[in-house]
């Protein structure tokens, strides 16, 4: 059976996972520390806000 209820927390935790394993890399190759986390930040809550619409 299908749940209704979205885990907000759940979502965004497995979105700044996602995100931090790319920013990561990006850090690596020589991106600023703190645009990485802008980015990773940004991309977690865009999956948190279209998993609660979608």
């Amino acid at each position: 059976m299908y749940n209704a209820r979205k885990d907000w927390l759940g979502a965004f935790v497995i979105a700044a996972l996602g995100a931090g394993i790319i920013t990561s890399f990006a850090v690596n190759q020589g991106q600023n520390p703190f645009i990485a986390l802008g980015i990773t930040g940004f991309a977690s809550v865009a999956a948190v806000v279209i998993d609660h619409f979608c």
